[in-house]
């Protein structure tokens, strides 16, 4: 059983069961499901809503991967907001994926024939559940990594609904960033266990997919990072690498640990779903440019960058912020110093919080005397 904070609600939610969801792809989904949570309670007037987007291999249980800032008096305090989290579109944690019953072919599994999703998909999906929810209008959309593509998304794609949006790390995949997705899918894809994404449940390409999360490990950190844990040291395990090839540095026992790990608790195919939806995001995507996608913008924004992130960087992070703030946006940048590389925004919580606390509680101030003038 977790330690964390365990949620007011946890639940599915059911739609697109009498007409198909319509994919960006042109594809169709239907019927799907969202697992979401819920921490605390939402007031009767249903004003007090922040959505939690996670990253790519997060879940619904916002408080199980960010215990730091989701709970009573912490940054997004539960007795006060109802903190909400959705599983994305194409996860293997509740939602409809890759992993999820076929419509049409009883007893068998989407496994490959899973259709393309984006940002845009998942967000418009999750958009639903608000309605569902009887809610009209975001406190806050907030997220890390693909976690902050959906909130920049939702910012753009659902203006009116959106308070503030506080996006981390995130920002268009440069070219290194679509390099490296592209290695750790074809890990996958060239993982003989793989069968052309028609593996069995319990047969799934683990060497493969160890290997990716092992690169995606890579991208996750930052060499200083690396040098400070790991220096050339060999593997605690007693391995002494210069002996034979087998035998390992201390890193690459490291990375073949996180890597064995994670296919414990992860699906491949959902993993080549989401990285490529994280790969296709695009803020001009449905828009004449991404000038005019910014311009739809009306949530204050707040952009953070991490400052040993080399998997989203600080300058692209800043980029983005300067061409928001010349297309009308009112836009805040700061700058989260971690050591930990892009997984900044998770193992160094605690710094982030007093970043996106200002944010958040300048404009409760600034609501706070707006309502005392009315008075």
């Amino acid at each position: 059983m977790s330690n964390c904070l365990e949620p007011t609600i946890e639940a599915d939610f059911l739609f697109a069961v009498d007409e198909p969801f319509k994919l960006e792809s042109g594809e169709s989904l239907q019927p799907i499901t969202l697992r979401y949570t819920l921490y605390g309670e939402l007031t009767k007037a249903r004003d007090n809503a922040i959505l939690v987007c996670h990253a790519l291999s997060g879940s619904a249980r916002v408080a199980d991967w960010w215990p730091q800032l989701v709970g009573p008096g912490l940054l997004f305090d539960t007795t006060r907001y109802c903190v909400i989290g959705i599983n994305i579109l194409g996860s293997c944690y509740g939602s409809t994926g890759p992993t999820s019953s076929h419509p049409t072919k009883p007893g068998e599994i989407y496994g490959n024939n899973f259709p393309l999703v984006t940002i845009g998909d998942i967000v418009r999906a999750q958009a639903r559940l608000i309605d569902h929810l009887g809610i009209e209008r975001l406190q806050a959309v907030v997220g890390g990594s693909i976690g902050g593509m959906q909130a920049l998304r939702w910012a753009i794609d659902f203006p009116a609904r959106v308070e503030r949006c506080i996006a981390i790390g995130a920002a268009p995949l440069s070219a290194m960033g679509l390099a490296l997705n592209h290695l750790q899918r074809q890990a996958i894809m060239n993982d003989p266990a793989w069968c052309d994404g028609r593996y069995e449940r319990d047969k799934q390409p683990i060497n493969g997919l160890a290997l990716a999360r092992s690169i995606a490990m890579c991208s996750y950190k930052s060499a200083e990072l690396f040098d400070e844990r790991f220096a050339r040291l060999p593997d605690r395990s007693g391995e002494d690498p210069r002996a034979s090839m087998k035998e390992r540095f201390d890193i690459a026992g490291y990375l073949d640990y996180q890597g064995l790990s994670f296919t414990r608790r992860f699906d491949a195919n959902s993993y080549l779903t989401i990285s490529k939806a994280m790969d296709t995001f695009d803020l001009a995507r449905g828009f004449e440019s991404e000038e005019h996608a910014l311009q739809k913008i009306s949530a204050r924004l707040l952009l953070i960058d991490i400052s040993s992130d080399w998997l989203f960087p600080a300058n692209d992070i800043l980029a983005l912020s300067e061409r928001a703030r010349a297309s009308g946006v009112n836009v805040t940048y700061r700058e989260l110093i971690s050591s930990h590389g892009h997984d900044g925004f998770l193992a160094d919580a605690e710094l982030l919080a007093p970043i996106i606390s200002a944010h958040l509680e300048e404009e409760h101030s600034s609501m706070l005397m707006q309502a005392a003038c009315v008075r």
